[in-house]
């Protein structure tokens, strides 16, 4: 395969979230042939069964971008031990109606970022646990629960000296996690 696309779905809708800025920096960190693209979550409706068998043009986007791609990257904070409900309702609208998930089968990555010294690791175990079941083959290690913390980000937006070595052996697990799927 000549150009892998990466469907980057960031669980924070804050303009300036630690998550958005740790896909981007993550991103620069991949070979040429992967192209990252943010997916548009916060545009989706609440869930509703009732919608399944005319959803919104928004979520028939959204379903598209990630059947379009090789690859998920999934970025998200930690809200109350959890996933935010806006990245809940991102999985549940794609995974719907049931049988025609556009999630399945797509190797997937999990990162997160938080100022609490445990990074995100709740909210990626949780994630986890749902991509389990929506059939999405994830990167089990190296495990990143990102500290937030003065550094991790250079002027440029990044990723610091301090985190590169660490984050860049991630990035060459992801790509070849995505490459082994993708044959």
């Amino acid at each position: 395969m000549s150009q892998y696309q990466i469907a980057v779905v960031v669980g924070s809708l804050r303009r300036d979230s630690y998550n958005r800025r740790l896909a981007t920096a993550v991103s620069r960190l991949a070979p040429s042939d992967f192209l990252f693209e943010e997916v548009e979550i916060g545009d989706l409706p609440l869930y509703n069964q009732d919608d399944d068998a005319a959803p919104a043009d928004s979520v028939r986007r959204l379903k598209a971008e990630i059947a379009a791609a090789q690859g998920l990257l999934f970025v998200t904070p930690e809200y109350n031990r959890s996933l935010p409900g806006v990245l809940k309702n991102a999985i549940d609208h794609a995974s719907r109606p049931y049988g025609q998930s556009a999630w399945a089968g797509k190797p997937a990555g999990v990162l997160g970022a938080s100022v609490g010294a445990i990074g995100t690791a709740m909210a990626q175990q949780h994630l986890r646990n749902i991509l389990a079941y929506l059939d999405v083959p994830t990167l089990g290690q190296p495990e990143a629960f990102i500290h937030a913390k003065e550094g991790l980000f250079d002027e440029a937006g990044n990723i610091g000296e301090g985190s590169r070595k660490f984050l860049q052996s991630w990035v060459d697990r992801y790509v070849a996690w995505v490459k082994k799927h993708n044959d």
